[in-house]
């Protein structure tokens, strides 16, 4: 059999790991948006980085409304460990069956409506979750992540900003029940902690520009209030 050579030798090592490891798997939404929309996966991995960046250094994460989890590997190369849920089995058998060993974390079925996820966090993130939760359950969204996090811990929500969704596709306008502005997002957020940092994102660009104008919205929140029991 005749060795594959790369015509510069920095390549070789790809050749190596691809008979070693073979390809990887996009995961089961990435897939179809990969087919139907690329731009969807810079977007989306976009979201990761940011969260990666301000999550970086913590030992204990976790993610709600994880999806196929294909980006949480992002957050995973900054962080110690992370717990992912979300509340379709379907997605979480496809992470779960396309794991990589070099890259664990605990994947499992899990609705925020219903109860805390079991486990104290230094931080949480959950991206593009809130806009498919209806108004008369976001708080109970908000408040059951942040029972499971400890007295200083950190929660990132991003979803599409109100604003966007007269340029939403209609598939993304069948789901998207509880789009908010800024200050919608910024006073839910407030009921339950002391600081809230807000960022409007475009495309792949996270910035503190003009809220109106934003695609997408960021809320850090760090220093809870007391959470009612």
């Amino acid at each position: 059999m005749i060795e594959k050579k790369t015509r510069e030798g920095q390549y070789q090592f790809q050749i190596q790991h691809d008979a070693e490891h073979g390809r990887a798997r996009l995961g089961l939404m990435t897939s179809a948006a990969w087919h139907k929309d690329p731009r969807r996966l810079l977007f989306m991995l976009s979201r990761y980085k940011f969260v990666a960046k301000m999550l970086a250094g913590k030992k204990n994460v976790l993610e709600v409304g994880c999806g196929d989890a294909f980006g949480t590997r992002m957050v995973l190369q900054t962080v110690d460990a992370i717990t992912a849920v979300d509340f379709d089995p379907i997605f979480v058998a496809d992470a779960k069956e396309r794991m990589d060993a070099d890259w664990q974390f605990d994947c499992r079925v899990h609705n925020i409506l219903e109860s805390p996820v079991t486990g104290m966090f230094e931080a949480a993130y959950s991206l593009d979750v809130m806009e498919h939760i209806l108004p008369a359950d976001e708080n109970t969204y908000v408040i059951n992540i942040a029972k499971s996090l400890t007295p200083d811990g950190v929660l990132i929500v991003g979803m599409p900003s109100l604003q966007s969704q007269a340029y939403a596709s209609p598939a993304s306008k069948e789901g998207h029940v509880n789009c908010k502005d800024e200050a919608g997002l910024r006073q839910i957020m407030t009921r339950y902690f002391r600081n809230v940092i807000m960022f409007s994102m475009n495309d792949e660009v996270v910035h503190t520009g003009f809220y109106p104008m934003a695609q997408y919205l960021f809320a850090l929140c760090v220093a809870q209030r007391e959470i009612p029991q």
